[in-house]
């Protein structure tokens, strides 16, 4: 006589609105069988951490398959290296940038990516190179009603170009020409998704609010900016040798947290393809 027998997700909360962590052995997160349960966690959630889950390149490909289409990015398929070291990363080093500022990822593209995962292979000095995390999904939800109706339709002009005076406040003409050469993307304030459920679509790449005035326009970026980062929604992870961070790109912004370019922080990221493209009506 079989037995039939199901793997169970074994999860703690991080924070009551952010974050879990799931403590499932490797061989259980490899076999695939609890994909449809992390998909869930992971909506739900925001960012999934996996403590020194110790993942190899090919394991964190093989573990990223198993969740959904996975999104190379390079030619040969591999996870990408993610860092500040020119040594290490010469072309995106510069671009990364950016990223030590709130945002969500492929705000110029139709289909912004799922997820994100991210392994530490090389941590920073304790107390620097964190990684945020912030909730929208859940900064939307906790919006007073007449906040949320007020931003419902509301439409923001995103560009990369938007973010480089975040860390550069004097670039030269040809540098803003590269940057706006990227590429810019009109799109909701509110993202209204096809589960019913809504985000705040903010970040470093926000421009402007169109058709509003350019004072007010500034105050509604910069106080959701505020509201979505403060501290019920978000959450900062340290990094140890061997953790997994998964985050749903469609949900949360984050950013990583000042640390040395060269103190040798190294991350191999994978990704998975965008299921649902921004919604504009």
């Amino acid at each position: 006589m079989s037995v039939e027998t199901t793997t169970k997700l074994k999860v703690e909360h991080v924070k009551p609105k952010i974050g879990s962590r799931i403590l499932n052995t490797k061989e259980e997160l490899l076999s695939g069988e609890l994909a449809g349960q992390l998909r869930e966690e992971l909506e739900a959630r925001g960012i999934l951490v996996f403590p020194e889950i110790q993942f190899d390149d090919a394991e964190q490909i093989a573990f990223t398959k198993t969740l959904g289409e996975y999104a190379a990015e390079g030619a040969d398929g591999a996870p990408s290296k993610i860092t500040l070291d020119v040594k290490e990363n010469p072309a995106a080093a510069e671009y990364l940038k950016g990223s030590l500022y709130w945002h969500i990822d492929g705000t110029r593209n139709e289909v912004p990516i799922l997820a994100s995962l991210l392994s530490c292979k090389v941590p920073s000095p304790k107390g620097t190179g964190n990684t945020g995390f912030s909730n929208t999904y859940a900064a939307y939800d906790a919006l007073p009603d007449e906040d949320k109706a007020r931003y419902e339709d509301m439409r923001v002009l995103h560009g990369p170009w938007a973010s480089l005076f975040y860390y550069e406040p004097e670039p030269s003409l040809a540098k803003l020409k590269g940057m706006q050469g990227i590429g810019e993307k009109v799109l909701p304030l509110v993202w209204k998704h096809a589960s019913g459920r809504k985000s705040l679509v903010l970040g470093c790449t926000c421009h402007h609010v169109l058709d509003v005035d350019h004072l007010e326009s500034a105050r509604i970026i910069h106080g959701l900016r505020e509201w979505a980062t403060s501290e019920e929604f978000t959450y900062s992870h340290e990094w140890s040798v061997g953790d997994l961070v998964i985050w749903d790109n469609t949900g949360t912004m984050h950013r990583a947290e000042a640390y040395d370019p060269e103190c040798g922080r190294m991350m191999h990221r994978t990704k998975l393809e965008g299921e649902e493209p921004w919604a504009i009506d």
